[in-house]
């Protein structure tokens, strides 16, 4: 089955962001200045019950959407929409993934969010799910993706077993016409097509046990110290609360102080944030908050720096 990755949902947004300046909101999709995209927000959450959605607006503006509190959009949140905007226009390298998540709500994508997106099928794809629900393989209770494993499995034995004729059918070729040759059942220098069969299945088989038995052992799991990730194992059912993620493994918690150096020589974030309450924690790098991977961490701006780190203390 194709992979769909991030890129290919932001894509995905950008092509629907073309077709919808054409649209019902093209007013506020040609011109997508933070105040028509301000506008535009009021308009697709008025009467938008989407879970999802709504995780998303209170992820990105750090405050549930409330239709009969509609002038909580000041400043900050005009500020934050300017990342939406650098988006749509192609002035931004990597937004955010709730500035996406958005985006993706603003313009209308179906599926979304991301995780939905992820799972939809190509035509072929659904095709071999349809073949295989009118055989003897189809149960109601298997997922679409369980049934695209099975086709795998099927092709990969079938391809095995024309493996083996080959080979035998190569065998054969090489024996002068004319010439009978027995074929040797059992002793010594011989083995009947059936039996090397059998030996290549179970020799399958044992490689598939050994390679779930490392996968079960092994520390695939993490979990949030408090201020970083730790390896652990697998619980005693096999299962993870969070799985091991390369990308947010090296995620620290980050006390900064009147030196951190907040921007690199481009003036990109090297500090990331969160609003708890009425103060924010900073953290390493990019990544899904640890205590609620729901949201997700933000690069730090100067107002934001302005307004809630202008005290820090000094370092030590």
């Amino acid at each position: 089955m194709p992979t769909i990755t991030f890129e290919d949902y932001k894509k995905a947004i950008k092509a629907k962001y073309e077709e919808e300046k054409n649209g019902e909101y093209s007013n506020n999709l040609n011109s997508p200045t933070s105040a028509n995209l301000r506008n535009l927000c009021v308009k697709r959450f008025d009467s938008n019950n989407d879970k999802d959605d709504l995780i998303t607006f209170k992820s990105f503006f750090d405050f549930p959407f409330d239709k009969d509190k509609k002038n909580q959009f000041g400043d900050d949140e005009l500020n934050k929409l300017e990342a939406v905007k650098r988006f749509f226009l192609g002035r931004t390298e990597n937004p955010a993934e709730d500035t996406i998540q958005l985006a993706a709500i603003l313009v209308d994508l179906r599926p979304r969010p991301f995780k939905e997106f992820q799972k939809q099928l190509d035509p072929d794809e659904i095709k071999l799910i349809e073949e295989l629900r009118d055989t003897k393989h189809y149960k109601n209770e298997i997922s679409s993706l369980t049934l695209i494993d099975e086709v795998e499995t099927e092709n990969f034995h079938d391809s095995k077993n024309k493996e083996v004729e080959q080979e035998e059918n190569q065998d054969l070729e090489k024996i002068p016409a004319g010439i009978f040759t027995p074929i040797k059942k059992g002793g010594e220098g011989g083995i009947n097509s059936g039996l090397k069969r059998s030996l290549i299945i179970a020799a399958f088989l044992l490689g598939l046990t050994l390679i779930v038995y490392l996968n079960m052992s092994q520390k695939d799991c993490m979990q949030w110290m408090g201020d970083h990730y730790e390896k652990i194992e697998r619980s005693d059912d096999g299962y993870c609360n969070t799985y091991y993620d390369a990308r947010y493994f090296d995620l620290k918690k980050i006390e900064v102080c009147n030196t951190t150096e907040f921007f690199d020589d481009s003036g990109r974030a090297k500090v990331w944030y969160i609003k708890i309450g009425n103060s924010i924690e900073c953290y390493n790098q990019h990544a899904p908050y640890p205590e609620n991977t729901q949201r997700f961490l933000k690069p730090i701006t100067q107002h934001i720096i302005d307004r809630y780190l202008s005290n820090r203390p000094k370092c030590n």
